[in-house]
């Protein structure tokens, strides 16, 4: 019964709601001009799929699995990329907070930290004028979360993963390193990993913050709409794009 209910639910509320909307218009539309109503509904599909978890999951995974784990720990520094931070908002030890990628990348840091004790280099700033610093929030969290600021290091003005790469690339030289131990989202990484080669680096990824499963199996939900699917596409199709721009 539980399942039966969650499947009526992404019906009746957006964005599923939308698809029900549109394929009402759709069989509207049919009965006055079928061209039209053939091309809404196209449109129609593309949109429904785009919602689905099965879609989501196949495009995450296709970046997801390009870098996997190294089974060797080989660097000087640990460089986290930051992925958004809310301003004014109540933390355990000031205000401001990291959001949920950025929040899972830290913590990968932290536990990387206390394997190998290398320095650790966070870099992102305050991408909008509502949005909290990411590199100065992040650095009272790392401190809150027992890291010695002497080996904390904040890059706090990069606006995107481009910027990431040449201002860390710049404050690494600068203290005579140059082997990072990147840690970012996994459907991040091979966008980072090619702006950091391209700004001379050689860094080895640390994939962390998966979000499609491996190894999971085909069910009803997986072709339901969710918000978690669409937000996930978005995203997938965001990188696949940066890509390519970053290719060229």
């Amino acid at each position: 019964m539980i399942y039966f209910i969650k499947f009526v639910y992404s019906f009746v509320l957006p964005p599923g709601l939308f698809v029900i909307l549109l394929l009402g218009l759709t069989v509207w539309l049919w009965r006055r001009s079928r061209r039209p109503a053939l091309a809404l509904l196209g449109v129609t599909l593309l949109l429904y799929l785009s919602m689905t978890p099965w879609v989501s999951n196949l495009l995450m995974g296709g970046l997801e699995r390009q870098y996997d784990k190294p089974e060797l720990l080989q660097g000087d520094v640990i460089v986290v990329l930051g992925g958004g931070a809310s301003s004014g908002t109540p933390d355990i030890d000031g205000e401001g907070n990291l959001f949920g990628s950025a929040a899972n990348r830290l913590l990968t840091a932290v536990r990387l930290y206390r394997q190998t004790g290398l320095p650790i280099l966070f870099s992102g700033g305050q991408v909008f004028p509502d949005s909290g610093n990411e590199a100065d929030i992040a650095k009272r969290q790392l401190i809150g979360l027992g890291v010695p600021e002497r080996d904390i290091m904040a890059e706090n003005r990069s606006l995107n993963t481009e910027q990431n790469a040449a201002n860390t690339a710049a404050m690494m030289n600068s203290k005579g390193l140059s082997h990072p131990i990147l840690v970012t989202s996994a459907f991040h990484m091979p966008r980072a990993m090619a702006f950091f080669k391209d700004n001379g680096l050689a860094p080895l990824a640390y994939p962390t913050d998966y979000t499609a499963s491996r190894g999971s199996g085909l069910y009803p939900a997986m072709f339901t709409p969710s918000p978690g699917a669409v937000n996930n596409t978005g995203t997938a199709l965001k990188e696949y794009l940066g890509l390519l721009a970053a290719r060229f």
